[in-house]
């Protein structure tokens, strides 16, 4: 498919009344959209190849749809930190925010580095996208180590006392997303969940109690990474 047929198959699923339901019922607030549900441009995707000029050009064409596709055909081995920066500083919202960071940024070879830059930064969406790698580099990756992880216990309670909704969801469910890696590092979540838990801080205790819930179920499933440590291979 060529830009300008891709464009018009958007403006073809263009329902203008998407817009404010998702902007409503989900917090998805948009400039220059369209009003395609996610799950229909992932749908689109699927026909167009992996290109990273084409995914350029639909991000540049300012159509909040043809970002969200772009983060879908931009291949992966052509991605660039100066691409990266570009990118997340446009975030305006959960949506594309996390599926750059879940479908592209965490898989890359810039996650660590730019997650640790970015969980610093002031900009609400710019420090999600930090937390939102973490959270999905622990599928991402599933041979790291445990230290790779442990790295970001102290990331997590630095900024437990940012209130702003997307900023705390987030740093929530990057220390879940860790506690659920394998066991050591479910029990260490739960350590520093606990520590989080006695901030004098509405957020902090938010984001703790609502980890330990998860976390310290009898029956939270873990994902055992790496494997050849922590799943047992049958007798």
């Amino acid at each position: 498919m060529t830009l300008e047929e891709i464009i018009a198959e958007l403006h073809r699923l263009a329902n203008p009344e998407k817009i404010a339901f998702k902007a409503q019922k989900f917090g998805v607030h948009s400039h220059n959209a369209l009003g395609i549900y996610h799950k229909d441009l992932k749908e689109l995707a699927r026909k167009i190849p992996k290109d990273d000029n084409l995914a350029i050009q639909l991000f540049d064409s300012g159509i909040y749809e043809a970002r969200l596709l772009c983060s879908k055909i931009f291949p992966l081995k052509k991605l660039t930190e100066p691409l990266m920066e570009k990118w997340v500083k446009t975030f305006e919202n959960w949506e594309v925010c996390d599926s750059f960071c879940m479908g592209l940024f965490a898989k890359s070879s810039f996650a660590i580095p730019k997650a640790i830059e970015w969980t610093e930064r002031e900009p609400e969406f710019e420090k999600r996208a930090g937390y939102v790698i973490i959270a999905a580099y622990c599928m991402a990756d599933k041979k790291a180590d445990n230290e790779v992880f442990e790295q970001f216990f102290p990331l997590i309670q630095r900024e437990a006392t940012d209130g702003r909704i997307y900023v705390k969801k987030a740093v929530n469910w990057a220390l879940r997303s860790i506690g659920k890696r394998n066991s050591d590092l479910n029990k260490k979540a739960i350590e520093w969940a606990q520590r989080i838990q006695l901030i004098d801080h509405k957020a902090a205790r938010w984001i703790a109690s609502d980890a330990l819930r998860e976390l310290t179920k009898p029956d939270v499933r873990l994902s055992d990474y790496p494997r050849t440590i922590y799943r047992k291979p049958p007798l």
